[in-house]
């Protein structure tokens, strides 16, 4: 099987060690084990618990805790209909791996997660691209879909909030790509791995397995609860579908960290502390962001209504990898190139993390675009 190298995961892997000010990055700042702990007011029960526990295999599929948690991030969803998995990445992976066969139909956006169209491509998938645009605000022009989905259609691959530009995908819209899938009978997957971190209201837009029998759900405790250590994902969706991911799933996963597993639970029980948190960073530090970009000549984009990156057009004559190596070597400022997710002419900014770190690698990024524009 011959597939496509995955250009963000190599970028972050060469550089995200070697940089002074990571606006990368794409989890709201990661909190400690401390920390989460604190949340709780049961540091020393927890450890103990920790302390105490046999290094087995565990619960092959996700404690029971763990799976509670994860439902109740849904509406409709009972246990059965869940699975833990190595992160979303594992989740998204193990969906193509039960779903996919040579000559499948899957339609996937750009950009997206590389995923959800280099691993279709390399099962022999006959794969459609369907281009988001900034002038349609990066939401799927429904025409369009409606134009690539055949009898031959197996997957629709979207991803809400979408990584890097943070567009969001309402319910009514989202009700809308169902109403086309149901066509032709059709999986949707959508990769929700930042849902929960909408700039208004809740933060949660409804999730795509709480619309469609059909719909699959990738979620994990990486973004939107800031613990991507833990490794833990999931997979939501219907119980034949969750069968047939299991069924797959012995061969690539076994069980998930037993730890993982327990801290992850831990997080989920005091989720609604975690959101808080996590709104006011990610709600305050937009702010920060969007009065930036209306005073950099250079820079426009589309505002994110979710998530916790954005996608940067900037405007000056240098391809983008380019641009962001030399901004690296003479700033210390990362950022992720657009030729990673195969859109030239963009850069991918997380904001994230503290407010001071922000300011800082921005006025940083402004200095480098005096500097290449003269």
């Amino acid at each position: 099987m011959k597939i496509k190298d995955f250009g963000v995961e190599i970028w972050m892997n060469l550089y995200e060690n070697n940089c002074k000010h990571n606006l990368a990055e794409s989890c709201v700042d990661s909190m400690t084990v401390e920390e989460l702990l604190e949340m709780t007011g049961r540091t020393d029960e927890i450890m103990h618990h920790i302390l105490k526990m046999q290094m087995s295999y565990g619960d092959i599929e996700g404690s029971p805790k763990l799976i509670e948690g994860i439902q109740s991030l849904y509406k409709h969803v009972q246990p059965e209909q869940i699975t833990v998995t190595h992160g979303a990445i594992g989740a998204n992976a193990l969906t193509m791996f039960a779903l996919i066969e040579p000559g499948d139909r899957v339609i996937s956006v750009l950009p997206t997660y590389q995923q959800h169209y280099s691993i279709p491509e390399a099962y022999g998938a006959d794969v459609k691209i369907l281009q988001l645009k900034p002038e349609n605000d990066f939401l799927l022009d429904l025409d369009e879909l409606k134009s690539y989905v055949n009898d031959n259609t197996k997957l629709i691959c979207i991803n809400n909030p979408n990584n890097p530009t943070g567009a969001l995908m309402d319910e009514a819209f989202l009700k809308k790509i169902v109403e086309i899938a149901k066509t032709v009978d059709a999986y949707i997957i959508c990769d929700e791995v930042y849902r929960g971190l909408d700039h208004e209201g809740s933060g949660f837009t409804t999730s795509i397995v709480d619309l469609y029998d059909k719909g699959i759900s990738s979620g994990s405790i990486s973004k939107t609860f800031s613990l991507a250590g833990l490794r833990i994902g999931w997979l939501a969706g219907s119980e034949e579908f969750i069968e047939l991911v299991n069924r797959r799933r012995d061969y690539t996963t076994i069980s998930c960290g037993r730890i993982d597993d327990y801290l992850a639970g831990v997080a989920l029980e005091h989720k609604e502390k975690i959101i808080k948190r996590n709104h006011k960073i990610v709600r305050d530090n937009i702010k920060i962001l969007d009065a930036w970009v209306e005073n950099e000549p250079l820079i426009t984009y589309v505002k994110p209504k979710s998530g916790t990156t954005a996608f940067l057009k900037y405007n000056i004559d240098m391809p983008s990898e380019e641009f962001c190596v030399k901004l690296l070597e003479s700033k210390g400022v990362m950022l992720v190139p657009g030729k990673a997710l195969d859109m030239e002419g963009f850069l991918r900014i997380g904001y994230a993390f503290s407010p001071l770190d922000l300011k800082v690698g921005l006025n940083k990024l402004s200095e480098f675009l005096k500097e290449v524009s003269c």
